[in-house]
């Protein structure tokens, strides 16, 4: 059992192995709940744990023998029932880091870089020490410096209750920083929906895009229209344009009109053109930026192609060889180059050389039953899709029509995706 009095900073908390009796890893620690009270200090009650599957569940500290570096010890096995905050939970990590708190002493302002918990000899855990920096020059004799730490009781700050005005969140994207975007896609969920928003728009314009892409459409939306017209027309832009354009069918018509005449020319281009076909077809699924490379390409400049960090793993499995222009639409349509031939061939060979000219290619009109059939007969990760003058106009990948075929909640942890609701979506696939 941790001593009595042990000091626990709960920034460092985050992301600590989570171990079993036996010594097996269960999950990893990414928050703390806490409840603040009108009198005494803040108790901590529990740790957000996430297990595999990207479930987060609540962990009571009570089933807690151990806190040291590194490792948090546990007795009992974990409730895998999904965490969901109550009304009068705080999250220490994900809402107190970054707020900003009024000193007892009138010397000014300070935000909470990190809070220290304690084991009392109850066992109860309590938030008994709160690191800050100061954001304000204090009134008194002596001159407080701006951006000075201090560490304090949490009996010298009026409240720890949430003020009204925007709370920053760099130190709960700092204990965060290692997650994947999925990963905080769900951290981001978890929250209320002002903290969600302040986190999302204190994220930069590309890591903003990748985790929209794994949010629930309804946070997805919410998002994107807080954000302000300017700041979510420069988010789409670095976003896929199937994705993008999934998300401006959900806005209303005047919305995705005034984004669409925000966005950068080029990329407004391709989600327009995307918008014009329905959802379930290949043109509605399709990316307008598959990897198109032209016949004369060595292999060496072409694997340097699908190395690149922002490229799906669907759309690196090939590449697809067209005439100039090499831009969607793109001139005629040659055939696609496996990534497998690839490594097999020359670095110096041009891959005109041995480009699958028999690949099966779709119109934009073809529905989600011939792109499932084509898929899984050969045994592809990507289709091309190709006008009636053969020239390139995308590529639909497995992971978009998964997408559409899953139901529409399934990033929800809670979500069970069972064989019934697959039979519903395969009988949908063989209408379509």
């Amino acid at each position: 059992m941790s001593s009595v009095g042990t000091r626990v900073f709960v920034a460092r908390l985050a992301g600590t192995a989570v171990f079993d009796p036996i010594g097996d890893q269960v999950g990893r620690v990414r928050d703390v709940v806490v409840l603040l009270r009108p009198k005494g200090a803040p108790r901590a009650v529990g740790l957000v744990v996430e297990v595999p599957g990207r479930r987060r569940v609540f962990l009571p500290l009570t089933r807690v023998t151990s806190i040291d570096p590194g490792q948090v010890i546990i007795t009992g096995l974990l409730n895998v029932r999904r965490f969901e905050q109550r009304r009068t939970e705080t999250l220490a990590i994900g809402e107190l880091l970054d707020r900003e708190v009024e000193l007892v002493d009138g010397s000014g302002r300070a935000t909470i870089v990190d809070l220290a918990m304690e084991q009392q000899r109850t066992g109860d855990w309590h938030v008994t020490q709160l690191f800050l920096r100061r954001v304000e020059h204090g009134g008194g004799l002596i001159r407080r410096r701006r951006g000075e730490t201090l560490l304090v009781d949490v009996a010298d700050v009026r409240s720890l209750a949430p003020t009204a005005g925007v709370q920053a969140a760099d130190l709960l994207l700092a204990a965060y920083e290692d997650l994947k975007p999925a990963d905080l896609a769900d951290a981001l969920h978890d929250l209320s929906d002002t903290r969600r928003l302040e986190v999302a728009a204190a994220l930069d314009n590309e890591r903003l895009a990748d985790v929209l892409e794994e949010l629930p459409e309804d946070d997805q939306v919410a998002i994107l229209t807080g954000l302000g017209p300017d700041r979510a027309a420069n988010v789409l832009d670095v976003m896929q344009p199937d994705d993008a354009a999934d998300l401006l069918a959900e806005l209303s018509t005047e919305q995705a009109t005034e984004l669409l005449a925000l966005m950068e020319p080029e990329e407004a281009r391709d989600v327009r053109r995307l918008l014009e076909y329905a959802e379930d077809t290949a043109g509605g699924l399709m990316t307008t930026e598959p990897v198109i490379l032209g016949p004369e390409t060595t292999v060496a400049a072409a694997l340097a192609h699908v190395r690149r960090q922002d490229l799906p793993p669907a759309l690196a499995s090939m590449v697809f060889v067209c005439r100039p222009p090499l831009e969607t639409p793109t001139g005629r349509f040659l055939g696609a180059v496996h990534f497998q031939r690839l490594l097999r061939e020359a670095p110096h060979d041009p891959i005109g050389g041995f480009v699958d000219t028999e690949i099966e290619a779709v119109s934009p009109d073809a529905g989600m039953g011939r792109l499932t059939r084509l898929l899984a007969t050969y045994n592809l990760l990507a289709l091309p899709v190709l006008d009636p003058e053969r020239r390139l106009l995308g590529a639909v990948s497995v992971d978009d029509l998964l997408d559409h075929l899953l139901p529409t909640d399934w990033r929800d942890a809670d979500t069970e995706v069972t064989d019934k609701a697959m039979e519903d979506a395969m009988g949908e696939v063989d209408r379509g």
